[in-house]
């Protein structure tokens, strides 16, 4: 009954005309929603990114610090008194 009733009204040529820009229409905005996740999923990738970097350079600081310090006490003893504080 269904099929019968679809078959009669897409056999209009108007109908088939509309039915497609509809489709084309319905094509394009999926489309557009699915370019503006995209955008989305990028920004997050990007401060992920951006945390990534700021947070390797924190560590490369504490590193940085860690390789300066003195290993034993005699090393900073020396340092003290050398003035290389």
């Amino acid at each position: 009954m269904w099929g019968g009733l679809l078959a009669g009204i897409l056999a209009r040529p108007w109908v088939r005309r509309v039915a497609t820009i509809v489709l084309v229409a319905l094509a394009v905005l999926l489309f557009l929603f699915n370019l503006r996740r995209t955008g989305e999923r990028a920004g997050r990738a990007a401060e992920r990114l951006d945390m990534l970097e700021r947070r390797n350079a924190i560590q490369r600081q504490m590193l940085e610090a860690a390789a300066r310090r003195p290993r034993d006490r005699d090393a900073l003893v020396q340092r003290l008194r050398g003035g290389g504080f």
